[in-house]
């Protein structure tokens, strides 16, 4: 852990703390044998570079590859892209460790099967503990060097599937909810994420985790959403995000916003991976209730299953033009590709329900119900959080605006503030005000999407990038974002898929349908 004092010097330490691991490792490597640098056996080493799960898990099998090769290959594409990119806030200094183990045991265990991630390194958005040598700090100096009690129940199952933690993803700090004045993907102690195609902004605030996946700087990662977080950036860096029913994967040990809302999910290359790292992650986990109740949608078959190419016959897509003009806008050529994709759809033998309107789409957009219920609940449930770490610089919501307002410099509190933090303390839990608005939300989602969704017969609504996720977030429901192709400004867009409770199923095979169909996905070309 960094030393936690010397405050003003944070900046300097956590460099210093990043090289020396990255120093380590690195090290490490030139004393771990041509054999495992060069690959081993027969067979010339595929290309690392957008290699999927199962290229990845095809290149072990046939000894052209090894998890400590594989952790190599992004270690050092996290040395040459990170200090620009900034997706990355930590590696994790056993990476290699865990590379040796997972091959050692690939070797022990051949020929029978193992998960699909076994051996594959994965970044985790630094809200989900680790009960390891990485921090768990939503991105805030605050939190640095505080010590979890146990793993996030999700890193716990990843752990179980064979996964190797590669290091914590960066993010909008605190998860976006400190402040609504910081730039998305910001945090103090990751500084400015940037969109790997144009330089721009990545949208958050599971920023880092798409930013790393996008550049090739890791194959697989998890991000959380409360409302956009996991679909806006996967959408904005062009790659496929997965938000789950609510307690689908267990929020036990990550940083919350709202209980109510918060859910854990993949953000990947591709709608396969993605389907391999939610059947890790999902199911019970004793300390989440929401998990007990939400695996009665769990197939027995398990999600794989889904990943049909055909996906897209038969089902019934729902397109509400209102919704897509607001993120169309006057752009002629998203419109026109917009259109393309719409056709393939069809072309794929779906059902598209066109010009569907939903009454209260305005209300979505500007009621202030939501945001009422989430200053209160972050309150809650940060400070229960905070409560059961093992050690921690502060142990409540107050401490931390006062920790904020004490290094302000270094958390930037001049230029973005701590709005969100000061209106979340001014609660007193969920009083008359908070039961009208979750009433209001409630109806809200009964009216709107539910409606729409079972008047129509719908399999799926189909949005551009994460404009579906106000309408998913209040009812807990789920959606996946594709990527889809570029405005005109060369910025990338997602095509998402949304759902009600337990549509994983469906929902994967409309979205893998469209991506074999289209392929759209291509990695950014830029020069550092």
């Amino acid at each position: 852990m960094v030393a936690m004092t010397s405050m003003g010097t944070k900046k300097s330490q956590l460099s210093f703390f990043l090289f020396s691991s990255m120093l380590l490792i690195l090290l490490a490597t030139l004393f771990s044998g041509a054999q495992a640098i060069k690959g081993h056996g027969h067979g010339r080493l595929p290309s690392l570079r957008e290699a999927t799960v199962h290229d990845i898990q095809h290149a072990f099998k046939q000894n052209q590859l090894t998890s400590r090769r594989l952790v190599e290959f992004y270690l050092k594409e996290i040395e040459r892209l990170n200090p620009t990119l900034k997706g990355v806030l930590e590696v994790n200094p056993d990476a290699l460790f865990q590379a040796d183990k997972a091959d050692q045991e690939r070797h022990a265990h051949a020929p029978i099967s193992l998960s699909p991630l076994h051996g594959i390194p994965i970044l985790l958005k630094d809200n989900i503990a680790t009960k390891d040598k990485l921090n768990t700090t939503a991105g805030s100096y605050a939190l640095l060097g505080s010590v979890v009690p146990r793993d996030a129940g999700v890193a716990a199952k990843l752990r179980k599937a064979g996964a190797i933690i590669l290091g914590k993803a960066s993010l909008s700090e605190w998860s976006y909810f400190r402040s609504n004045r910081a730039p998305s993907g910001w945090s103090g102690r990751g500084g400015q994420g940037k969109d790997p195609y144009t330089m721009g902004d990545p949208l958050g605030s599971s920023s880092g985790s798409a930013i790393s996946v996008a550049a090739n700087m890791v194959a697989v990662a998890v991000g959380t959403e409360t409302d956009g977080s996991i679909l806006a950036p996967s959408s904005r860096n062009l790659v496929v995000g997965i938000k789950p029913t609510l307690g689908l994967t267990s929020r036990a040990g990550v940083i919350p916003v709202s209980p109510r809302q918060d859910s854990v999910g993949p953000i990947c290359r591709t709608v396969s991976d993605a389907v391999y790292v939610l059947d890790a992650i999902a199911g019970i986990d004793y300390n989440d209730n929401a998990t007990i109740e939400a695996s009665q949608y769990i197939p027995k078959v398990g999600y794989a299953h889904f990943l049909k190419a055909d996906g897209l016959r038969g089902k019934r897509l729902g397109i509400v033009r209102d919704l897509n003009d607001l993120a169309i806008g006057t752009d002629t050529i998203l419109k026109r590709t917009v259109e393309q994709h719409l056709d393939t759809l069809r072309h794929r033998g779906a059902v598209l329900v066109d010009n569907l309107k939903i009454a209260n789409l305005l209300e979505y957009f500007t009621s202030s119900s939501e945001n009422i219920l989430l200053v209160a609940e972050l309150k809650i449930s940060l400070n229960a959080y905070l409560s059961e770490l093992v050690a921690s610089p502060i142990r409540s919501l107050a401490d931390a605006i006062a920790f904020n307002k004490k290094k302000a410099k270094l958390e930037k509190i001049d230029e973005y503030g701590q709005n969100l933090f000061i209106e979340a303390q001014a609660t007193n839990g969920i009083g008359m005000v908070e039961k009208i608005a979750l009433a209001n939300l409630t109806r809200r989602t009964k009216e709107g999407f539910h409606k729409l969704m079972i008047k129509n017969n719908l399999d799926a609504l189909v949005t551009l990038g994460n404009w579906v996720s106000p309408l998913l977030a209040g009812g807990g429901f789920p959606g996946i974002t594709v990527p889809a192709g570029f405005d005109s400004e060369g910025t990338p867009f997602g095509i998402s898929f949304g759902g009600l409770k337990g549509w994983e199923p469906k929902l994967i095979e409309i979205a893998y349908g469209f991506e074999q169909a289209t392929k759209i996905r291509k990695p950014p070309k830029f020069k550092v």
